[in-house]
């Protein structure tokens, strides 16, 4: 087997395209012009697993024809191919089409909370931090061991969070909103680097697709600030309704995405991450 070590070579053992061109968008991930003329993305997983995860999660997203996802060229374990999407600037139209699009994302279902997408693995990633796809039935206690505990642990073990710190968030744990919603179809790390925006419409990159709670991909959007994003709620709300209080729950779902954070980035986000804990049940 040839051993495929640089973009290049990356991607023209998927296509079958020799390369005309190439320049880095970022660490991992190369824009490569074919001699076909069409332009694709190379990505390189950085662990074992989430190349696999990613095409997943693409495919499973872009399944409903609901929002714009980059096209999956194809993968061999490690490296990615995709179309390249985006490229613009956001603009009202685009943002009411992704809040529509994001409502019947969601409302395309999972299997159960903790779902993987369809052939994807269970050991999946959400960005450089690893996330387990455990299934569950019943959300706030999924939402707990599955996505909040596991990096409250990680963060103690490692001194990026304290155990008064910690004590704090275990106790938001036992006083979640109760959810009488099926699991959404979520794209699980949906802060706006991932929204890559056109005029006409928005494309969603580098998902952590699982069954979960739809206020979990708004609060996200939320917590790391969504150009237009009044604009996004208001087409979702015209789309499928949330349920009442859903603005006193924004905290409880944005504890996973800290958390996420402060494991991977430090101390700075372990503040946001006990004060959303606070707010929950409040």
């Amino acid at each position: 087997m040839t051993q495929v070590s640089t973009p290049a070579e990356a991607a023209t053992k998927i296509t079958g395209r020799a390369v005309a061109g190439q320049r880095s968008l970022s660490s991992g991930v190369t824009e490569v012009v074919l001699d076909s003329g069409d332009t694709v993305v190379v990505k390189r997983g950085h662990a074992r697993n989430a190349t696999p995860a990613e095409a997943a999660g693409l495919r499973w997203l872009g399944e409903p024809g609901a929002v714009r996802v980059p096209e999956v060229r194809g993968h061999d374990g490690e490296w990615l191919v995709t179309e390249l999407v985006g490229g613009g600037r956001p603009t009202h139209h685009a943002a009411e089409r992704l809040g529509r699009g994001l409502a019947e994302l969601h409302a395309a279902g999972a299997p159960s909370f903790g779902a993987a997408p369809p052939d994807g693995p269970a050991d999946a990633w959400i960005g450089l931090a690893p996330m387990e796809n455990t299934r569950g039935d019943d959300w706030p206690t999924w939402y707990a061991e599955h996505r909040v505990l596991p990096y409250v642990r990680r963060a103690v073990d490692e001194g990026t969070l304290t155990g008064d710190e910690a004590a704090v968030i275990e106790r938001a744990c036992a006083r979640l909103p109760e959810v009488s919603e099926p699991p959404a179809r979520l794209h699980g790390d949906l802060w706006n680097g991932n929204v890559l925006w056109g005029a006409v419409e928005a494309s969603l990159i580098d998902p952590a697709a699982h069954g979960g709670h739809r206020e979990t991909d708004l609060a996200m959007l939320q917590l790391f600030g969504c150009p237009l994003l009044d604009r996004v709620l208001a087409a979702y709300q015209e789309v499928a309704p949330l349920a009442d209080g859903w603005t006193d729950r924004i905290g409880a779902h944005q504890l996973f995405p800290l958390l996420v954070h402060t494991v991977l980035f430090g101390r700075s986000y372990a503040g946001q991450a006990v004060a959303a804990a606070k707010a929950v049940g409040r």
